[in-house]
């Protein structure tokens, strides 16, 4: 598919310098949003506004800032709104790889659990679900179209932290350079914060970042803090 056949709204949301992102099928008028967290109403105004109807969130990983919830883990007040107040403004199911579902309660049968290389038809688009553990245990990617929604597994320059609960930096290695590596160098890449901009490509990033560029899994385990197995 060309550029005129995808739609694709990136929109930097809340304080933590997120990306949201719509994407879908103009033709079909459906699209999907990838962690509502922040600003509910910006997200549902703007795919209306385009005349695009939401039919799925999709979660890259249940960190509060992808997801909503309570600020009370982080040590900070408040509460961010996201996927629950979404489900009351449109009717959609949200897709979350099965190694988190436990962390977002309350969803019932809007909740669709999700595994590694599964689909999801969009209109005419299919989007693959990529499985990349690090960050956290349930961290995924969304492939469509050689587009790669990246999440906190990799960042333009950088990749998440592998420093909390539930981080296995061992895990990163591999999806940085295997399950992420092994993607066509033309992949563009759209990252879950604004942290070095906002888009690259996977080749750019094999050639820059210095995260997928360590040799062995021991050199990147001691720079990531993590022992040596």
């Amino acid at each position: 598919m060309d550029e005129a056949t995808i739609y694709l709204r990136q929109m930097e949301l809340g304080p933590m310098q997120n990306f949201v992102y719509l994407v879908g099928d103009p033709v079909a008028r459906q699209c999907v949003v990838v962690d509502p967290a922040w600003e509910i109403d910006t997200i549902v105004d703007t795919a209306a506004a385009d005349g695009m109807t939401i039919t799925a969130a999709l979660v890259t990983h249940t960190h509060q800032d992808h997801v909503g919830g309570s600020l009370a883990s982080w040590g900070m007040p408040g509460r961010i709104p996201g996927v629950e107040e979404l489900l009351g403004k449109v009717k959609a199911k949200v897709h979350v790889h099965k190694a988190e579902r436990e962390f977002l309660t309350g969803l019932g049968s809007d909740l669709v659990k999700v595994d590694n290389h599964d689909t999801l038809q969009v209109g005419r688009l299919t989007l693959r679900f990529l499985h990349t553990p690090g960050h956290t245990p349930g961290s995924q990617c969304f492939l469509v179209d050689g587009r790669l929604i990246s999440g906190d597994t990799l960042f333009i320059g950088s990749c998440g932290r592998t420093d909390l609960p539930g981080s296995d930096p061992s895990e990163m290695y591999a999806s940085l350079t295997q399950r992420l590596g092994a993607l066509p160098d033309d992949t563009v890449l759209f990252p879950g914060h604004n942290y070095g901009g906002p888009s690259s490509t996977i080749g750019r990033e094999k050639r820059e970042n210095a995260f997928m560029r360590f040799p062995s899994l021991g050199d990147f385990l001691r720079m990531m803090g993590g022992s040596v197995r």
